[in-house]
């Protein structure tokens, strides 16, 4: 992983995964029970949370497939750890400011899910530049643009 040369993003733009790319043959799952995909994400995750929520979506998608994954999501994770690894000196830092100023920012991609059609939506809430609360997640309800999901 030294030498590669991925991790420009966490997760590049247009990447599919779906239940297609799990594992399909008891070969394929018994060289997959060998790598350390949950373990891994659990280290992901506490990055994500306690600095770097810019792999949130990134971790989402991968997440979705910890019972069963497949070589390309093993990939993303790989993907993940090493744009980690290339940004480490990049993190958060809180206050630098006089007056408190808190924004908040949310956006939404419909049908982003290939399988059920469902949305993805996200949220960052940033103090002073800072950002304190963040989620990305699927949404339960199914839409095909803003004015049904409204």
């Amino acid at each position: 992983m030294e030498q590669s040369q991925r991790g420009f993003l966490p997760i590049s733009h247009g990447m599919c995964f779906s239940d297609k790319q799990c594992p399909s043959s008891d070969e394929e799952r018994k060289r997959m029970s060998k790598v350390p995909y949950a373990s891994e994400i659990g280290s992901i995750m506490y990055a994500m949370i306690c600095t770097r929520p810019n792999v949130s979506y990134a971790l989402s998608v991968a997440s979705r497939y910890q019972t069963n994954p497949g070589e390309s999501h093993w990939t993303l994770v790989k993907t993940i750890l090493k744009y980690l690894r290339r940004t480490k000196y990049v993190f958060l830092i809180y206050g630098g400011e006089e007056e408190l100023i808190v924004n908040g920012y949310t956006n939404a991609s419909f049908q982003t899910d290939i399988e059920d059609s469902q949305s993805q939506s996200g949220f960052v809430f940033m103090i002073n530049g800072g950002a304190v609360s963040w989620k990305s997640s699927k949404q339960a309800t199914v839409t095909d643009s803003t004015i049904e999901a409204e």
